[in-house]
């Protein structure tokens, strides 16, 4: 966005199924990583017994994948995908090396898409509701940025991946994504203040 020979941005706001159907595994599954995310809202706390060392490769394997699915472009796998029995079109894993993963995500493949189903239809419904208020928030950000640097702001991408997680704040998840609570989100002041300093980071 921007006006010919000016510096360009790029955000992608969404709440896409892949992300928001890993999360519900992670909850599912027992997964812990990554610890510094909350929780999705609405998903009872699930109790797993497992050996210490078969959790570390669960958490190995699910990380792999979240980063696969956040940011998929930065982290190729350097195998074949295959599509996940159950998941539709949603889930993709490696051939190899992620058996212990497949086997803990396959239980869980009914309630999983059911509810991130819902969860992308929230997301949807409210954008709908409210059109063009995305665009604005982000350029008000940088208007604001540009203010305060003196100076145009540099091109840059930014993904918004907007959550129902427990708590209300804006998390890194990749290079170039964050996650922002919905409720965070609707809040025009709170958001604003929320996403200036992710915008000041990247431009």
């Amino acid at each position: 966005m921007g006006g010919a020979g000016s510096p360009e941005w790029t955000i992608r706001e969404d709440a896409s199924r892949p992300v928001l159907l890993a999360l519900c595994l992670r909850q599912l599954a027992g997964i812990r990583s990554p610890g510094e995310l909350p929780h999705l809202r609405g998903i009872p706390p699930r109790v797993t017994a497992r050996a210490d060392a078969a959790q570390d490769i669960l958490e190995r394997q699910w990380t792999a994948y979240w980063e696969m699915t956040v940011e998929p472009q930065a982290h190729p796998s350097v195998v074949p995908l295959d599509l996940v029995d159950g998941f539709e079109t949603f889930v993709a894993l490696p051939i190899e090396g992620f058996d212990e993963l497949r086997h803990a995500i396959a239980p869980h493949a009914a309630e999983a898409l059911a509810l991130s189903q819902t969860m992308h239809a929230r997301y949807t419904r409210d954008a709908v509701a409210k059109p063009g208020t995305s665009y604005r928030a982000y350029a008000s950000a940088i208007a604001e940025h540009e203010r305060q640097v003196g100076r145009r702001a540099h091109s840059f991408e930014l993904n918004v991946q907007v959550l129902p997680l427990t708590q209300r704040g804006v998390w890194w998840i990749g290079a170039l994504t964050v996650a922002v609570t919905d409720g965070l989100r609707q809040d025009v002041a709170a958001f604003d203040a929320a996403i200036h300093p992710i915008i000041a980071e990247l431009a």
